[in-house]
């Protein structure tokens, strides 16, 4: 697995060919990239880039040509309530690179 650097995605404006969101408890989220036949995660400092909005992700990438994007979610609340694990509990939605006006 490749690793993106945070300044390098800040500095050139990348084509990138899937960018996923992965979404965790408490607005952490961590972004997985496929970009110049390469995927990784956006690291920085050896450390994967934690971003804490979604606003946050789509100013970052703002100046880069995003083909697909998708936001993938994975609940822990079945188990944590006594319900037997899910076989495929995470769920995958679009996700819009827009920014808001």
């Amino acid at each position: 697995m490749d690793k993106f650097s945070y300044t390098q995605v800040c500095d050139a404006a990348l084509d990138i060919d899937y960018l996923e969101v992965q979404s965790f408890e408490m607005s952490v989220y961590l972004v997985y990239l496929k970009a110049h036949g390469k995927a990784g995660f956006v690291y920085e400092n050896d450390r994967p880039k934690r971003f804490f909005s979604t606003g946050q992700i789509r100013e970052a990438f703002a100046h880069c040509q995003v083909a697909e994007a998708a936001m993938k979610h994975d609940s822990p609340y079945d188990e944590m309530i006594g319900n037997p694990p899910k076989g495929a509990s995470q769920m995958t939605m679009p996700f819009s690179m827009q920014l808001p006006y």
